[in-house]
């Protein structure tokens, strides 16, 4: 549990210096600070208002507490264990086995099941998932990813200004950078950026994996739900509808879209088999 958390510093750390390298690159202050800031102004949006968002996209309606009372019993279980409030709970009418937690911390804190993986898992396996989901909320995972995003994003933007800046010849000869390194920081900044970023999701997965298999005692069952959420994705063959839905697919405890090939290094999550081989070491 601490390397991944030190894994997380360490992401973050090295997603900043990036973000300070192409500034100095580019050679102005004005440019670093407008992009920085912009991006933070989006991203602080995004943390105090993407969970009001996301549920309503996804077309959720609070969890009904008459016909789900043991999954009322169970969160309230857990939330004892974790030594944390209770979230609110939303059902989505939707066969895609999944489950996701958001909320900017634990006393504004939601999780939401699908009917999918209601009907797929046992209440053991689903207990553990909850688990998992509980996790994310309570180590700050929403705060570690609007940060990433917000870094992420000012380097894609101070890479698009000096883009255009080359391009329309903003800079002087004397400033000039070479053309190798004007390709380096336009275009393989940004990607180096996003992998970083999805690097440190696929660290607080391992880290939600862990802690939430310490909050429920049972790694064995996270494991187990793991398995049967992986192959309902891979025959659900489900394809993101648009920009936003793939923006989200993160929330997810199983990735719910097909990844293949060059995608999957920019997979927010860890491969499915390394996680329930973790987890099952846990066990042992």
């Amino acid at each position: 549990m601490f390397w991944n958390q030190f894994k997380t510093f360490i992401l973050l750390f090295c997603l900043s210096a990036l973000l300070f390298l192409v500034g100095h690159w580019i050679g102005g202050s004005n440019g670093l600070v407008f992009a920085f800031g912009f991006a933070l102004i989006m991203n602080v949006v995004a943390y105090f208002y993407s969970d009001k968002l996301v549920l309503k996209m996804y077309k959720a309606v609070p969890l009904d507490q008459g016909k789900f009372g043991h999954i009322y019993d169970m969160v309230e279980d857990l939330c004892h264990n974790a030594n944390m409030p209770m979230p609110k709970l939303w059902y989505i009418k939707t066969p895609m086995a999944n489950a996701f937690a958001t909320g900017r911390n634990p006393k504004h804190a939601s999780v939401a099941v699908t009917q999918g993986i209601l009907e797929t898992l046992e209440d053991y396996e689903l207990r553990g998932v909850l688990a998992h989901e509980l996790s994310h909320v309570r180590n700050r995972d929403i705060l570690v990813a609007t940060v990433a995003a917000t870094i992420a994003m000012a380097i894609a933007y101070l890479a698009d200004i000096f883009r255009w800046s080359l391009i329309f010849g903003g800079r002087d000869s004397r400033n000039r950078t070479s053309g190798f390194a004007a390709i380096v920081i336009a275009l393989l900044m940004p990607i180096a950026a996003m992998m970083i970023q999805m690097a440190i999701s696929r660290s607080r997965e391992y880290l939600a994996d862990e802690s939430g298999a310490s909050i429920s005692d049972d790694p064995l069952a996270l494991a187990s739900a793991l398995e049967k959420l992986h192959h309902n994705a891979k025959a659900q063959k489900m394809k993101p509808q648009s920009n936003v839905q793939t923006s989200t697919a993160s929330l997810f405890i199983v990735y719910p879209f097909l990844s293949r090939g060059l995608i999957s290094l920019f997979s927010t999550h860890p491969p499915m088999q390394k996680r329930i081989e973790r987890l099952r070491r846990m066990a042992k």
